[in-house]
């Protein structure tokens, strides 16, 4: 399981590995860069992988202002799907899935804005 170590504007660690582009966080590897359809705004299709993936909890971080739209569309077809969905500035987001004991989690992070 991965665990995040450190996170500021732009840089993230997770297990001791340091990353300065955006990042989709599974319990065996991590996804980087990750690109977007629109750099701040969710589509499900910037979602591909954690779909194929099935993860009980998924964590969204929206930046650290909370720059990127997470659309309410997208929450509900995700929990339709039987996903969780924790959505929350990249900070909190940080803090979240580091707290979460499910066994696939997984977090999707916006680094910057």
């Amino acid at each position: 399981m991965k665990k995040i170590s450190s996170y500021s504007f732009g840089r993230i660690k997770i297990d001791g590995t340091e990353y300065s582009s955006d990042v989709i966080i599974f319990p065996e590897r991590v996804l980087h860069p990750w690109w977007r359809k629109e750099g701040h705004y969710l589509h499900m299709e910037d979602l591909e992988e954690v779909l194929s993936y099935k993860p009980e909890v998924l964590v969204i971080g929206t930046g650290y202002s909370g720059v990127m739209r997470v659309p309410d569309e997208i929450v509900k077809k995700l929990q339709s799907m039987g996903i969780s969905v924790v959505v929350q500035k990249t900070t909190e987001a940080v803090r979240s899935y580091n707290g979460l004991s499910a066994e696939k989690k997984v977090a999707a992070l916006h680094l910057t804005c």
